[in-house]
């Protein structure tokens, strides 16, 4: 038989307080003298008890301590891409200190599974947030909404039941696009994030551009033609990974009638843009000028440096931070829209002659 598990009340009978005194001593709260406190843990320590079941205090605090977070994509693919970890580590940061802890659950990433991972249905999480792509008729969405789940929404479509974390996307790709304009390029092609669930790949035509589902791939669109653009092709993509920048790369830089111009909604995508412009035997800037978006740090480029839109990644994590925080109050967060600038490196320039 195993030994019997020391328990609080055995604590309390060791340092000679009631069961409540002994429990306010490992809360760190409450009216409690520091001597009083210490002597507690002291038994503590001598009796071998870790402290108080977490399991018992979620039940008296109505609470889980969990924040759900749902990526964007399967996790394989989220984990490499340094725009995720960078923003997930803005997150943590910010929650540790409140004493709250993460659950990350896959989001939808192939059409051929469900629209939502089961996790979501029934794991405990005070908060949800998530990444990426939200739209107003999002499964995910409705999930939560119906298990009253407060949601923070990060890059999605804007809703008066949700808090909405993001940037100025819109705006950044449209400066980006005046930019290789202002340099005199007419040919412009874009390579953009996926339009939704199904993750295709290949040039969009005008009826697949109607259906696009994510608000981010949307948004960033409309900024390059908010600078009066309309891209010779729009390369649609599975996701923002450099394999898959590379193979727009090699699609839309083979031909004789190839852009002068690419602009890409991510970095990975443009550095793979720019690796198949190497592949093919074309220099950047001086015969193809390639653009991106999150101002990410490529040394693996050099002697590139992109031209990119820059995003404050460890910012943004924070803000969605203080947004959950501002949930477990019970109170409503005020939507958060962070500022992103224009970065320009060596990869963009005037247009062959």
């Amino acid at each position: 038989m195993p030994a019997q598990r020391t328990t609080l009340a055995d604590v309390a009978a060791a340092a000679g307080v009631s069961v409540s005194t002994a429990s306010l001593a490992f809360s760190g709260s409450g009216p409690i003298a520091d001597r009083t406190r210490s002597r507690v843990l002291e038994a503590a320590r001598t009796l071998g008890y870790a402290g108080p079941n977490p399991l018992g205090r979620q039940l008296r605090s109505g609470r889980s301590g969990i924040v759900g977070v749902v990526m964007g994509d399967a996790l394989r693919r989220a984990f490499r891409d340094p725009v995720t970890i960078q923003v997930l580590d803005g997150l943590v940061t910010r929650l540790g200190p409140l004493g709250l802890g993460v659950l990350l659950v896959p989001g939808p990433h192939d059409a051929s599974q469900p629209p939502v991972d089961p996790l979501l249905a029934s794991a405990a999480m005070d908060v949800a947030v998530q990444m990426w792509g939200g739209t107003t008729d999002d499964p995910v969405l409705e999930t939560l909404r119906n298990r009253g789940i407060p949601i923070v929404l990060v890059e999605g479509t804007p809703q008066p039941d949700v808090a909405a974390v993001g940037i100025d996307d819109r705006g950044g790709m449209a400066e980006l696009t005046r930019h290789v304009v202002a340099l005199g390029h007419t040919r412009i092609a874009t390579v953009t994030l996926p339009f939704d669930r199904d993750r295709a790949e290949g040039a969009a035509d005008e009826a697949r551009l109607a259906r696009i589902g994510w608000e981010i791939t949307r948004r960033r669109l409309r900024g390059v033609t908010d600078a009066g653009v309309q891209p010779v092709v729009v390369w649609e993509t599975p996701a923002s990974l450099v394999e898959h920048g590379a193979a727009a790369g090699r699609a839309l830089l083979s031909g004789d009638d190839r852009p002068t111009a690419v602009l890409c909604q991510s970095d990975l995508l443009a550095s793979g843009v720019v690796l198949a412009a190497r592949e093919l035997g074309l220099r950047v800037p001086e015969d193809v000028s390639v653009a991106g978006f999150d101002g990410l740090d490529l040394p693996w480029l050099a002697p590139d440096v992109l031209t990119s839109v820059s995003q404050p990644l460890a910012d943004k994590g924070a803000a969605i931070g203080d947004a959950v925080a501002d949930l477990l109050t019970g109170g409503t967060a005020e939507d958060r829209v962070l500022p992103v600038s224009l970065r320009v490196g060596t990869t963009t320039g005037r247009p062959p002659a």
